[in-house]
């Protein structure tokens, strides 16, 4: 393993490889992303789980698929996740908010964030998974190993991941298990691969290439609710 921060280590070997979008924050932070905790209310997350409970206006999530050309297509071996549009009303509120938090992430990351993708409302219900994946990346494989990573998105910079509900081993309404969100090449000192566990409000922040490369696990129980973008920027 290769320390990238105080608690963090990644994958020997993605040091070996040419990874074009290669970004890391600061080795001496305690850790290569952020969390910032209560960007939004408990109230804001309810409302929010509520208007996605009363809709049935979603689509299903596709992936990218690279067969000569980047193709994206509804693939539920990769993924099985639900998108809905956000409420007016809850957006303005988020917007609001991302704005209050912008220089923060700015800071950490060392960045000036440019443009950014719509928001989208990402449901994952009892069986909903997303297999591991690079949000700015495809994987390449040769004989069914991993060799590399190919650009398919490089204005995707930064992720941003809102949990408006909470993971929970007792579920309720507003509560899930399973779905946790594993980061499948960065570990702890003792090798453990680093898994997130959110409550609602909090607001996952990490950058978008390899080396944050990622799956959600399958849902057991309850709906796991995320606003999600991702954000160009200009690297200071």
């Amino acid at each position: 393993m290769t320390q990238i921060s105080n608690y963090i280590y990644c994958a020997d070997f993605l040091t070996s490889l040419d990874i074009k979008t290669k970004l890391l924050a600061n080795p001496y932070y305690d850790y290569p992303f952020l969390l910032i905790e209560d960007f939004l209310h408990i109230n804001e997350c309810n409302e929010i789980h509520k208007k996605v409970k009363e809709d049935d206006d979603y689509q299903k999530a596709k992936v990218k698929i690279l067969d000569s050309v980047v193709l994206s297509k509804t693939n539920e071996e990769i993924r099985k996740t639900n998108i809905y549009s956000l409420h007016e009303k809850c957006l303005d509120i988020y917007t609001n908010r991302f704005l209050k938090y912008q220089a923060l992430i700015e800071d950490f990351f060392k960045l000036a964030l440019t443009t950014s993708t719509n928001v989208q409302v990402l449901e994952y219900i009892k069986d909903s998974f997303y297999s591991m994946h690079s949000d700015d990346s495809s994987m390449l494989y040769k004989d069914n190993e991993l060799v590399g990573f190919l650009p398919v998105a490089k204005q995707r910079r930064v992720s941003t991941v809102l949990f408006t509900t909470s993971y929970d081993e007792i579920t309720s309404d507003n509560t899930f298990t399973g779905g946790e969100l594993l980061f499948n090449f960065l570990y702890d000192e003792n090798e453990n691969e680093v898994k997130i566990k959110p409550k609602a409000g909090d607001m996952l922040v990490f950058l978008s290439n390899p080396y944050f490369t990622h799956e959600v696990l399958k849902v057991i129980e309850g709906r796991r609710i995320t606003l999600v973008q991702w954000h160009n920027a200009i690297i200071n």
